[in-house]
């Protein structure tokens, strides 16, 4: 069951970037390029993560969907990453990234950080702990006593009840 990702920036380069970087690690990404305000689509998605950017265009659209994710019981548990080049902004809430437990990577960012920092968000977030434990079941099954701790946030496809990741709207940038 493949973790899903959701990856919110309002510049398509950086979404392609990141379904590149992330979709041969065995990651589910969900490209969005507008900050999404409404929590009953964060439900649907039910992302293990989401990675977003705070400013789009002129506005703090990006801190603004943090701070309604972090309010919201469905959704405060969904761990974040913060990828942003607004360093001057992430100061100023940099005491907020902290409490909630944000995690931040600034651009222009280092690959292997990038996926470090995923893959430590992703054990933070109960179905992530959940595949995990499946996977070192499976192994035992196998005869192998401990799954490879690169792969442990990998695994094959498990839709369920999952939206069809081709009708998954992606916004106009701006």
């Amino acid at each position: 069951m493949a973790l899903r990702i959701l990856v919110v920036n309002d510049t398509q380069e950086i979404l392609e970037l990141f379904e590149e970087i992330l979709g041969p690690e065995g990651y589910e990404v969900i490209p969005y390029s507008f900050a999404i305000t409404d929590m009953p689509e964060i439900e649907r998605i039910k992302p293990d993560l989401i990675i977003l950017d705070l400013i789009f265009g002129s506005e703090k659209s990006g801190w603004q969907m943090l701070q309604k994710l972090k309010m919201v019981p469905s959704t405060a548990n969904i761990p974040v990453i913060v990828c942003t080049a607004a360093t001057r902004e992430v100061r100023e809430i940099e005491g907020y990234l902290q409490a909630k437990g944000v995690g931040l990577i600034p651009k222009p960012f280092n690959l292997d950080e990038l996926l470090t920092e995923v893959k430590r968000r992703l054990t933070m977030h109960p179905r992530a702990t959940e595949t995990i434990m499946q996977m070192a079941e499976q192994g035992a099954e196998r005869g192998t006593t401990q799954p490879d701790p690169e792969s442990r946030c990998r695994g094959g496809r498990d839709d369920g009840d999952r939206p069809d990741p081709q009708s998954t709207k992606k916004g106009g940038g701006g």
